[in-house]
């Protein structure tokens, strides 16, 4: 059992008041992974200050020497990755092959980051007479990083990585149910050379998150998360600060009377039911025309139908936990939700007897869904997926915008026509043509529209993303 601690001013410690929370394998509640510090404001406190006081020194740092070091973390991952694959499936439930996709991805990251770290340039201007006009980029000073529980190493490293690499100090809050996976990225940095006062992680709960963002001491705080603390965390940083905000997503597939049928249940079985359904661009409607969505409906509800479910280090297993009670609580809730609201439950719906060790529901699909309904509007977070009949296209393509929501959407079509379309006319910040609703390349901008994302700063990649963990300021030079 792992004894965490907090990391503040280049020591491990426990919270200021003593108090711990315990975190146990969603697979199996009497595996306990670990007690870590339930922080509270004070040791948010005491965090900031430390690294209000080192931020000058990182900032100074030669690039070169924060490019380094990013990639000293990223091998240091590499070389652990055996127990970190086998810690991520126990802490927050996935399978064995979704925890190495995960392990792999993050040293990828940091290596990216570390290249950034080499690209930060500014710009001359014309001017008139003998002077000079540029721009030089320079850290915002400290970023406050509050991170979920659904990717705990790979979502924290692409904020890590730019915010380190462009000369930041970072107090960082990683999700309660997964302080482990947060500690080990910490150990990989400190591993690596990173200054122990460049650095800070917080362990707990929403106080501690609410701390970090209420600190005016913090000049950016970036998260991902629910909408609900999204828009919380928005309104406390407010208009003198900065936000990076990527939050909740109801996520259609459009299909088409021209699409390949065995193509398209595949893509969408894996955007819904890949890692429990618990991922923000995960496929939860499917917006399918009268001409095939029968034949459609019928090929998902085999494919879920065969997906094994278990403890994610059963190599057997497809599918594995929810991460938590309150996850397995909610999705529950939901399903009974879409039961009482008339949709058709065809396959599911049920918690799976497991001896009442584990946190398990059943990939579950419904039919029969209207825009009206709770479960075609709201953010379910787990194996949970609604047909809905449209008429044509264009009524696919309203279906599909009629969501607070626009994080991820796809199609599937050989018409390239429709496909431009709705490129064009999805009101998402990522659009998928013939692929999931899930997965991204590391090298592009990722972000979405409407109640998803703030729309300020793009997370992952690119110029927008960079420019969020940079102030840029404007010189005019002359000759005395």
């Amino acid at each position: 059992m792992i004894h965490g601690k907090n990391y503040i001013d280049g020591h491990w410690v426990p919270a200021h008041s003593g108090a711990t929370f315990e975190r146990r394998n969603p697979a199996d509640r009497s595996d306990v992974i670990g007690v870590f510090p339930r922080s509270d404001a004070s040791d948010v406190q005491a965090a900031v200050s430390a690294l209000a006081k080192a931020a000058q020194g990182w900032a100074e740092t030669p690039p070169e020497r924060r490019a380094a070091i990013l990639e000293g973390a990223a091998t240091h991952l590499e070389q652990h990755a055996e127990s970190l694959v086998e810690e991520l499936v126990r802490e927050e439930g996935k399978t064995v092959a979704e925890a190495t996709m995960e392990v792999s991805r993050t040293p990828m990251n940091f290596r990216y980051y570390a290249a950034e770290a080499l690209r930060t340039v500014g710009a001359t201007y014309p001017s008139s007479g003998d002077g000079l006009v540029m721009t030089l980029r320079e850290p915002v000073g400290i970023v406050g990083a509050i991170t979920p529980w659904n990717f705990p190493l790979n979502i924290p490293s692409r904020k890590l990585g730019p915010a380190l690499a462009a000369g930041n100090v970072v107090v960082f809050k990683p999700s309660e149910l997964t302080p482990l996976m947060g500690q080990r990225l910490v150990e990989a940095l400190l591993a690596a050379g990173l200054p122990g006062n460049a650095i800070a992680l917080v362990q707990g709960d929403g106080a501690a998150g609410a701390a970090i963002t209420a600190d005016e001491r913090v000049d950016a705080v970036t998260f991902t998360g629910s909408t609900q603390v999204g828009r919380a965390i928005h309104a406390a940083v407010g208009p003198a600060r900065r936000s990076q905000l990527e939050m909740g997503g109801k996520n259609p597939v459009v299909v088409l009377e021209d699409a390949d049928l065995d193509k398209a249940a595949a893509l969408i079985v894996k955007g819904a039911f890949g890692l429990s359904g618990q991922a923000c661009t995960g496929t939860s409607r499917v917006l399918a025309v009268d001409a095939v969505h029968d034949a459609l409906l019928d090929r998902v509800v085999a494919l879920a139908a065969d997906i094994v479910v278990g403890p994610g280090m059963e190599k057997s297993s497809d599918m594995g936990a929810l991460a938590s009670g309150d996850q397995y609580r909610k999705v529950l809730d939901y399903i009974r939700i879409g039961i009482d609201e008339g949709a058709e439950l065809v396959t599911g719906g049920k918690a799976l007897d497991d001896g009442g060790t584990g946190f398990f529901v059943a990939p579950t699909v419904f039919s029969g869904g209207t825009a009206h309904m709770r479960i075609a509007a709201e953010e379910i977070f787990g194996p949970v997926l609604l047909f809905m009949r449209a008429d044509d296209f264009e009524h696919a393509l309203e279906l599909a915008n009629h969501t607070e929501f626009g994080l991820s959407a796809a199609i599937v079509t050989s018409d390239i026509g429709c496909a431009l379309a709705f490129a064009r006319r999805s009101r998402t910040g990522l659009v998928k043509i013939n692929q999931p609703t899930t997965g991204m390349n590391m090298n592009v901008p990722f972000g979405g529209y409407k109640a998803s994302s703030t729309q300020t700063n793009k997370e992952q990649a690119g110029e927008s993303m960079m420019a969020f963990y940079q102030s840029e300021k404007t010189v005019y030079l002359a000759a005395s």
